[in-house]
């Protein structure tokens, strides 16, 4: 980075915002997005949509169904298509929407959907339910830790 990047005098403005959508948790994926497209909107950045379809989302017998493991995939992707239609309606203009599965979901997002959309921002909503705070499967202290770039956690 050159100085001027580093200046306290110079606004710091992401151009490219990550939002991380847990379809268990809607509350705080909702206060998420709120932020997120504010700040896509005020910097005319392009934001990404990812959510990733969790090995705990499905039974052991749901999961050697083949039929029930489409029907949870496109159960997401209607997640996400419907995130993208209320960014764009809110004025985003550049919007794209990733669904992933099979891994720990902060690996997914780290190892495949940084590298493809490039970041400088991730936003994930905190954790609602206590149970799920400071364990592996809060995904906000996990991207925190492991993303190379800026995280927010919006409560």
């Amino acid at each position: 980075m050159d100085s001027e990047t580093n200046s306290i005098d110079q606004p710091l403005v992401f151009k490219r915002i990550l939002l991380t959508v847990d379809v268990d948790d809607q509350d705080s994926t909702a206060k998420a997005f709120r932020f997120a497209v504010t700040q896509a909107k005020v910097n005319q950045a392009s934001l990404g949509i990812v959510s990733v379809m969790e090995s705990d989302d499905l039974s052991v017998f749901d999961s050697l169904t083949p039929a029930k493991v489409d029907e949870k995939r496109d159960a997401l992707h209607e997640v996400v298509n419907d995130y993208i239609n209320h960014a764009q309606a809110d004025g985003v203009v550049d919007v794209k929407g990733y669904v992933a599965e099979d891994g720990d979901v902060d690996d997914i997002i780290v190892e495949d959907v940084i590298p493809r959309f490039n970041p400088d921002l991730i936003v994930c909503g905190a954790d609602s339910n206590p149970e799920r705070r400071g364990h592996k499967a809060a995904i906000s202290v996990q991207l925190s830790k492991k993303a190379p770039v800026s995280v927010i956690v919006v409560r």
